[in-house]
């Protein structure tokens, strides 16, 4: 009896240590809120073939062209992706891919090996994205837009490997302001930038997380960002314009880009701290 009591004890006691024991290794690394940020590098696609739309009459109707008092294009010299470097159609700067940071906010649900959560971003790229047109003056007229800001709401879902690293997909919608500029060699018609600086759109990609202790994190994450950018327009005035001036000639005119899509892919680096 004592010794079947003795026993008993003794796998009771093995089963008090055991448990946590099992606890701890099983233990939700990506679970609960966490506070991080991002810092990575941006790449715009190059918009081969972009060009600029003309509304001749400024009746609201793009695909007009502007002509001359001969009846000639005014535009013939072409367009090019990118800023301006002369009158003429002979070469135009890249756009501008730069750096981008950013701050988060988010809260993971661990199940077993997997996970699902939301995260919540606010910050900016510093990305320049420009078309130009240029005129048989000659002369050049450059659309230039850059992000003041953006913020985003994705949800990601991930598979955790071994214990500590988190591989993850991510998506959800986005929203920016975003600052229109024009330059133009042009000087003697007016020339104001109008319309909408805020656009919506959609962020997708994937990543992985790397616990480094209880608390922090480490990780690399690619993500694609498409913004509809369809507000900005170039509203084009006499100013000091003879009447043969093309502009004049069409009653006034509008600018704006062929695309709407201001897209760019995104490699950064992230930490997070969790709670």
């Amino acid at each position: 009896m004592r010794m079947r009591t003795l026993m008993g004890a003794t796998a009771a006691a093995l089963t008090l240590v055991a448990v946590p024991a099992m606890a701890q290794d099983g233990e939700a690394e990506f679970d609960g809120v966490y506070v991080g940020g991002s810092v990575g590098y941006t790449v715009q696609n190059n918009d081969v073939g972009e060009r600029i739309d003309f509304d001749a009459g400024q009746d609201g109707s793009f695909g007009d062209s502007i002509t001359t008092s001969t009846g000639a294009d005014a535009f013939s010299p072409g367009f090019c992706n990118g800023a301006a470097v002369a009158n003429a159609n002979v070469a135009c700067t890249n756009d501008k891919d730069d750096i981008e940071y950013y701050g988060r906010i988010g809260f993971d649900k661990q199940m077993g090996k997997f996970v699902v959560g939301a995260v919540g971003e606010f910050g900016k790229t510093e990305v320049r994205d420009s078309v130009t047109a240029f005129s048989t003056t000659p002369a050049y007229y450059t659309m230039t837009r850059e992000i003041d800001w953006n913020a985003a709401l994705r949800l990601r879902a991930g598979y955790v490997a071994g214990e500590k690293t988190l591989f993850y997909a991510t998506g959800g919608g986005a929203y920016a302001k975003i600052d229109h500029s024009f330059t133009t060699s042009n000087g003697a018609n007016s020339f104001a930038v109008t319309g909408d600086d805020k656009a919506w759109g959609w962020q997708a990609g994937g990543g992985i997380e790397q616990k480094l202790g209880r608390n922090f994190s480490l990780g690399l994450e690619y993500l694609y960002s498409r913004y509809d950018d369809d507000g900005s327009r170039v509203e084009v005035g006499t100013g000091s314009a003879g009447a043969t001036n093309p502009f004049v000639l069409a009653g006034g005119a509008d600018f704006r880009r062929s695309d709407s899509r201001f897209d760019y892919h995104s490699l950064r680096a992230t930490a997070a701290f969790r709670f």
